[in-house]
């Protein structure tokens, strides 16, 4: 019997690993989307994964003020692209869910079809990407929603390295998140090593200090082949520090040279917080639809994933 993702999180000496990916915009027909299902999956075939996380892509101009680098489209629902991906590879997949749009009936409603109709045993509970906006639903109130919920989904949240190092409070809203049921957390894409490193000690500090365990949390790691790709990291909120910008953008083969920083960032993490009793894993996504970016996202996934393999092999000596 395959072992659920809840199964795999909980067993914290191994890894769990992730690729993330979006569903296809919105007016593709379900033949169109089982062949791009068909093209991802294939170029995982020869890799080793636990599952797929599907995001719920939103309109986020509302959070800042410079264009979007790439339009906002549309997608499919999540849910059934997942459920498509899920049939399809037989692995487990995550579904992320923005909250905000909708109020609480039609949230719970979400989560019926979600459980029954589409498969849904994991989710990620997303927020208003600002407090500008119509807000339906906070994300504090979706936790007590789907706590009170009688299926019993495996939730996550997102972490954000960058917020701790402006407001210092990152670990303790993964606290309080842990408090409203959240068994998971995944961070935005890395690109700065010490951000992570600060709020990942921040927080298995607290925990030591609540006599609680930390709960797993997936690094997100993504490659960089353009300036264009540079500027929507920078438009989604990640942070690339000045020195890795010029980096990545003066070198010979910018995509190469982002894998490089990817593994070195990695290797800087794990150096510090494997002996904080945290439990990692990896989620690997490419950005945007470039193939040369996703091929490249498929071998920054076996090149970071034989690293935290290693760096668990060598723990357990």
């Amino acid at each position: 019997m395959k072992q659920d993702l809840r199964t795999k999180f909980a067993d914290s000496s191994r890894g769990v690993y992730l690729f993330g990916t979006t569903p296809p915009k919105a007016t593709t027909t379900d033949e169109l989307a089982s062949g791009i299902a068909d093209k991802l999956l294939d170029r995982l075939q020869h890799v080793e994964y636990d599952g797929l996380i599907v995001y719920d892509i939103q309109d986020e101009s509302s959070r800042i003020d410079m264009p979007r680098p790439f339009p906002y489209m549309r997608t499919l629902d999540p849910r059934a692209y997942s459920k498509l991906l899920r049939d399809k590879s037989e692995k487990a997949i995550i579904t992320y869910k923005s909250v905000s749009q909708r109020d609480e009936a039609s949230f719970i409603e979400w989560l019926d079809e979600a459980w029954n109709e589409y498969g849904v045993r994991d989710t990620v509970l997303v927020g208003s990407p600002s407090s500008e906006g119509d807000i339906q639903l906070s994300l504090n109130d979706a936790y007590k929603t789907i706590a009170k919920h009688p299926a019993n989904f495996q939730l996550g949240g997102v972490t954000i390295a960058e917020r701790h190092a402006s407001k210092g409070n990152e670990h303790e809203r993964l606290i309080s998140k842990t408090e409203q049921g959240c068994e998971f957390f995944v961070s935005q894409a890395v690109y700065n090593a010490q951000a992570t490193i600060d709020m990942l000690s921040s927080y298995a500090r607290k925990c030591r200090e609540n006599g609680t365990k930390p709960q797993r949390v997936i690094l997100t790691f993504t490659p960089c082949g353009s300036t264009k790709t540079l500027e929507f990291m920078e438009w989604l909120g990640i942070s690339v520090p000045e020195a890795t910008k010029f980096r990545i953008m003066d070198a010979h083969s910018p995509l190469q040279e982002s894998i490089r920083v990817c593994r070195n960032n990695l290797e800087q993490i794990l150096e510090a917080v494997m002996p904080l009793d945290i439990p990692i894993g990896l989620n690997i996504e490419s950005l945007t639809n470039r193939k040369e970016e996703i091929d490249a996202s498929i071998r920054l996934f076996k090149l970071l994933k034989s690293i935290v393999d290693l760096k668990l092999a060598e723990a357990d000596l």
